[in-house]
C-alpha cells in the first residue's frame, strides 16, 4: 500500500469564502500515483471546513445566508467565547458545514456523484491556513 501526503496553503482577503479546490486535489491524486484507494482532505485549522458539493454561485450565496442565521458573526458580545478572538461564529459555522471529506479513488479518478466538487470553506480569514491532502492505496 502506498501513501501521499501534502499540505494546501490558502489566505483569503475576505473574512468568509468558498473556493473550489477540485484541481488541487486531482493533482495530488497524480502526483501520488495511486489508482484505487481512499483520499482524505480536511483543513488543519477549527475556523475552517472542507465539504463536497455543487460549484454554482447561487447555492454557496445561500450557504452565506444560511449559517449567517444561525451564526451571525455580530454582535460579537454575544458569544462567551469571544475575548482575546473576535470568531466564535467561525468556530459554529465550520461544525456546522463539517470538518473533512473522504473520496473514493477509482481508476485513477476521484469517484464523485453528478456535479460533486471538493471546497474550502473559510469562516475568519485573513491568514494564512492550511489544509491537509492524505491519500492511501495501491
Amino acid at each position: 500500500m502506498k501513501s501521499y501526503r501534502k499540505e494546501l496553503f490558502f489566505h483569503t482577503n475576505t473574512r468568509r469564502a468558498f473556493i473550489n479546490i477540485t484541481p488541487q486535489i486531482e493533482k495530488c491524486l497524480i502526483e501520488s500515483g495511486i489508482r484505487e484507494g481512499l483520499l482524505l482532505c480536511n483543513p488543519m485549522h477549527i475556523t475552517s471546513s472542507v465539504f463536497i458539493n455543487d460549484d454554482e454561485s447561487g447555492l454557496h450565496q445561500d450557504f452565506e445566508r444560511f449559517l449567517e442565521k444561525l451564526a451571525p458573526e455580530k454582535p460579537y458580545e454575544q458569544y462567551d467565547h469571544n475575548g482575546f478572538e473576535d470568531n466564535a461564529d467561525a468556530h459554529i459555522k465550520r461544525t456546522i458545514m463539517g470538518r473533512e471529506v473522504v473520496v473514493a479513488i477509482t481508476n485513477g479518478q476521484l469517484d464523485f456523484g453528478t456535479w460533486e466538487q471538493i471546497f474550502y470553506g473559510e469562516f475568519d480569514g485573513k491568514r494564512e491556513k492550511r489544509v491537509l491532502v492524505k491519500i492511501i492505496g495501491e
